[in-house]
Parts: C-alpha cells; structure tokens; sequence
C-alpha cells in the first residue's frame, strides 16, 4: 500500500507544480487552489509512505516521478520544447525510479 500511495503522491506533485506555474504567482484563483488541494494531498502521501518506506528511498522516487511527469506534461502541452536529450534524460530519470524500487 506504501508504494501505491508513494507513486500517487509522486503524481500530486507534479499537478502541484504544474498548478503553481499556472497560477501565475497565486493571482489566478483556480490553479492557486488545486496547488494547495494537490500539495496538501502529496505530503500527505509522501509522509504516510515515509512510515514504512526509507526515507531517502521514498523523497528520491517522489521527486522523480513528480520531475518526469512535469517535464514530460509541458512539452506534450507545449509549455517547453522537446528534445531527444530532455526525453533521454527523462528515461534516466524514470530508470532510476524504478531502480530504486527493485533495491528495496
């Protein structure tokens, strides 16, 4: 179950990023609230993963998991160019994820 709710939260993170751009500096009062709901809801996650999960193990996966899918939503949407080192880079990063998830 920690693992489910760790990738999940991982997931919040990266709505709560990408709703913190959006919010342009908190003066758009939409995605200024799903920013507080998600980051709310991501530490939640991350913290109640951190009971049973490693510490490092658990903030290295969240962080992860949150940096590819914001990376990877703005250039499908757009917001940033899209390369071949950025989508390798994002592959290393999702590698690392899940290494570290068969070292556990």
């Amino acid at each position: 179950m920690a693992w489910f709710v760790l990738i999940l939260s991982g997931v919040l993170e990266a709505v709560w990023a990408t709703a913190l751009g959006k919010s342009e500096g908190f003066s758009k009062l939409a995605p200024t609230l799903v920013f507080i709901g998600a980051l709310i809801l991501s530490m939640v996650g991350l913290g109640y993963a951190m009971r049973t999960l490693p510490v490092g193990t658990s903030y290295a996966i969240w962080v992860g998991i949150g940096a590819a899918l914001t990376v990877t939503y703005a250039m499908l949407t757009g917001g940033e160019t899209a390369s071949l080192v950025k989508v390798l880079c994002i592959v290393a990063i999702i590698g690392g994820v899940v290494g570290l998830k068969l070292a556990h």
